[in-house]
C-alpha cells in the first residue's frame, strides 16, 4: 500500500470492529444496518469505513475498507454506501472518527419533530461539551436521501455550532467526534437524550 497511514489499517479495523459490537449489543446495528469510520491520515485524507452488507456484531480487524476523501474505496473491498457522507462530515468539521446507528428513538423522534429537537437545562448536555446543563440546543433533523451528494449537502446545511450530531428522518442518526472513543460517548448521550423525549 502506498499511502501513509498515521495509524494501521488493522488496527483502525480492530476499533471499529470492538466499537460495532458495542452498539450491536445495545440494538443499535440490527442486521447488518448502521456504518462507523476513523481517519487513518489526514494527508491525503483517507478513512477506515466498515465494509458493506456484514453483521456489525461480527466484525473483525479485516472487515474494514480504505477509501479517500470522498468516501471511494482504495484497493480492494466495497465500503458502506454511506461512506460518502462520513467523509463528507469529516471534511465539513474535521472530525477524527463519525458513528451511524438506527435507533428507534433517533427515528421516532426525527418523524415528531421534522424541525429539530429542542433540549434544555439537561445535565448530560455536558457530554456533548456543553459547558453547564443551563443551555438549550437542537438536535437538527434532516430529510432522507439515497443520494449522498444530496443528503450531505442537507447535513452542510443543517449544522449547528457545538452539535456534533444529526438526524436523519425514517433512517438514524450520525454521531462525530475527535476520535472513535469520544465519538461513541456522544452518540450515548444523544441516544439518552432522544429516549429521554420520547417519553415526553
Amino acid at each position: 500500500m502506498d499511502v501513509p497511514l498515521d495509524i494501521g489499517l488493522e488496527e483502525a479495523g480492530a476499533v471499529l470492529a470492538a466499537e460495532a459490537a458495542r452498539f450491536a449489543s445495545f440494538g443499535w446495528m440490527r442486521g447488518t444496518s448502521g456504518n462507523l469510520s476513523v481517519v487513518v491520515s489526514r494527508n491525503p485524507v483517507r478513512l477506515a469505513v466498515t465494509a458493506s452488507g456484514l453483521d456489525k456484531g461480527e466484525l473483525t480487524a479485516a472487515d474494514v475498507v480504505l477509501t479517500d476523501a470522498a468516501g471511494a474505496a482504495v484497493g480492494a473491498g466495497r465500503p458502506s454506501a454511506e461512506a460518502a457522507l462520513h467523509a463528507r462530515v469529516v471534511r465539513l468539521t474535521g472530525a477524527g472518527a463519525v458513528v451511524h446507528v438506527h435507533t428507534v428513538a433517533a427515528v421516532a423522534m426525527g418523524g415528531r419533530r421534522p424541525g429539530g429537537i429542542e433540549f434544555e437545562g439537561l445535565e448530560m448536555l455536558k457530554g456533548l461539551g456543553y459547558r453547564t446543563h443551563d443551555v438549550a440546543v437542537v438536535l437538527p433533523v434532516i430529510g432522507n436521501s439515497q443520494d449522498m451528494a444530496e443528503l450531505g449537502d442537507r447535513l452542510e446545511a443543517a449544522l449547528r455550532p457545538g452539535m456534533p450530531a444529526v438526524v436523519v428522518a425514517g433512517h438514524g442518526l450520525y454521531v462525530w467526534g475527535d476520535d472513535p472513543r469520544q465519538a461513541r460517548h456522544r452518540t450515548e448521550v444523544v441516544e439518552w437524550l432522544l429516549e429521554l423525549a420520547l417519553t415526553g
